[in-house]
């Protein structure tokens, strides 16, 4: 979410050189911060993987200015390459490292496949950018080669056949999903946030294709999660090549795409999910539900903030309906509502039950998605409905046919609970800085990114340099958060900072910065990068 302070200055569209060379300055903060700590030849891989892409970002970037990039991409901001690419890598090296730390062989493996994969994503998407810039850049080829070169020398010799062939699968989704998704739904994304998001979603696929392959034993809670992100993702290309050949606001397309997702979900998902878990999934749901009293108060309690949710969407757009002003917009402060009722949500759930979250939050991504289908698909009888409910919370980061920030502020606040491996973060793997990683989340977008608005935007005066946010917005976020992470000490008898508060500190101050100067989905990019920075 951006915050701007009155008057707002007209912009390009593309932001100044000046903030990306800050937005990268931060990133190679981040970067040369996990390669002191993990310090091996894989995190020299990410510090060469950071050249490179902060020499192709800019070749995106042009191709993105003339129109030459192939696919139609968000325009509002940079290309994000840089932020992007370093996600995956870094979020890898770092699993390595604690699952090093706690003994756990199966996740150290995991977590060099992680890096590895998203470092070979990231040397795609550089790949895409040169090939199709006329001229040739013979600089950043030879920069680029170097890197890649380096990467690829290095990875060969340290990942097994079997791991080398996981990769280049994980590659090939993520080409095809690149070719499908970025044509079905142009200016959603920008390069770099097709990269993170796609990217995952690739993991993620291959992942439970290869577990349904073979006998792996794991948490059903896990298999939940890859079985409905891989189900939504199927049925929204499902659907999307389909209503290519017909229209999908009469009632007859309604009627099929309602049967057609009770077939996909009973006779697709359902029966997958039962092959994982070797139990009846729907009733293994509604066990896990309802195991204990406190899950019972605590799904009590998020239906009642789900229906606050719902009644300020409705007041709001009664508020439109009674303006004279047809095109009134929902000012930056009501949109925050929303975050202060997901942190009212996420943090019992972390303190008092994190796998009732975990799953919890699956179920609520699950129906986002869906509703948002119904929505783009106009599927009767809801989806005009929600097409007038929801545009007045629009902003300029929706400017393709899909309406992603709702479903973007879900996940970064539950990637964190989602991606920690839990055999390598129990309680005695957790002290220090990684104790408030579940917490990432709650403290980058739930307060800080939310307190940085609303006083940025009300009492803000000093802009950054080449941006509209303010430095009393990124002040006031610092500050919040460090109040937030002593309310936590207070209230979650699990946390034990164990004097790790200069390290704590840093990382919300680099992550606030990073707030203040990217162009990118704050809300899904900010949480990933304070994860980094306290898991490490």
């Amino acid at each position: 979410m951006t915050r701007q302070c009155p008057p707002p200055v007209p912009e390009s569209g593309f932001p100044l050189s000046g903030s990306v060379l800050a937005e990268a300055a931060v990133v190679f903060a981040v970067v040369l911060s996990i390669h002191a700590v993990v310090w091996d030849r894989y995190s020299w891989c990410a510090v060469a993987l950071s050249v490179q892409a902060f020499y192709v970002q800019y070749k995106w970037d042009r191709l993105l200015q003339q129109g030459n990039a192939v696919f139609q991409f968000r325009t509002s901001a940079n290309s994000g390459l840089l932020p992007a690419s370093m996600v995956m890598p870094l979020f890898g090296l770092v699993m390595k490292e604690r699952c090093q730390t706690a003994g756990n062989p199966y996740f150290e493996r995991f977590g060099i496949v992680v890096a590895a994969t998203g470092m070979a994503v990231a040397l795609f998407s550089s790949v895409l950018a040169l090939g199709i810039t006329r001229p040739v850049p013979t600089n950043t080829c030879a920069i680029s080669g170097l890197a890649g070169g380096i990467i690829i020398y290095i990875m060969k010799h340290s990942l097994s056949v079997g791991e080398v062939i996981e990769v280049l699968e994980v590659l090939l989704i993520f080409v095809y999903l690149n070719m499908i998704l970025l044509y079905l739904l142009p200016r959603c994304f920008t390069p770099g946030e097709a990269l993170l998001v796609l990217g995952a979603i690739s993991f993620v696929l291959n992942q439970l294709i290869k577990r349904s392959l073979t006998e792996s034993q794991g948490d059903p809670v896990d298999f939940f999660l890859l079985v409905v992100v891989v189900g939504m993702v199927l049925m929204g290309v499902f659907f999307s090549t389909l209503f290519v050949f017909m229209d999908s606001g009469t009632w007859a397309s309604s009627i099929f795409f309602h049967l057609m997702t009770c077939v996909l979900g009973l006779g697709v998902v359902l029966p997958w999910l039962h092959w994982l878990i070797r139990r009846n999934p729907l009733l293994w749901l509604l066990q896990f539900l309802f195991y204990t009293e406190t899950r019972i108060y605590l799904l009590a309690y998020w239906s009642l903030l789900a229906t606050m949710a719902c009644l300020v969407v409705l007041y709001q757009n009664a508020k439109r309906s009674s303006s004279e002003s047809k095109k009134h917009r929902a000012p930056t402060i009501t949109r925050k509502y929303f975050h202060f009722i997901v942190v009212a949500t996420y943090i019992p759930g972390i303190v008092f039950d994190r796998p009732l979250l975990y799953v919890a939050a699956t179920i609520c991504l699950a129906v986002f998605i869906f509703l948002e289908y119904v929505r783009y698909f106009r599927i009767k009888p809801l989806g005009h409905t929600l097409r007038s409910l929801l545009s007045l919370f629009l902003d300029e980061r929706d400017s393709g046919p899909l309406i992603l920030t709702h479903i973007y502020l879900l996940l970064g606040m539950s990637l964190p609970i989602w991606l920690i491996p839990r055999p390598c973060a129990q309680k005695d793997s957790l002290g220090g800085a990684r104790a408030l990683v579940p917490y990432a989340g709650v403290l980058a977008v739930g307060v800080g990114d939310t307190v940085a608005s609303i006083f940025g935007s009300t009492m803000g005066e000093i802009r950054w340099p080449g941006t509209k946010k303010t430095f009393e917005g990124t002040m006031t976020s610092i500050f919040a958060q460090i109040i937030s992470v002593a309310l936590i000490l207070i209230f979650d008898s699990g946390v034990d900072l164990n004097y790790s508060y200069a390290w704590i500190l840093g990382s919300i101050s680099t992550v606030s910065l990073l707030e203040a100067y990217t162009t990118q989905i704050d809300n899904l990019l900010l949480p990933l990068y304070l994860l980094i920075l306290l898991m490490a």
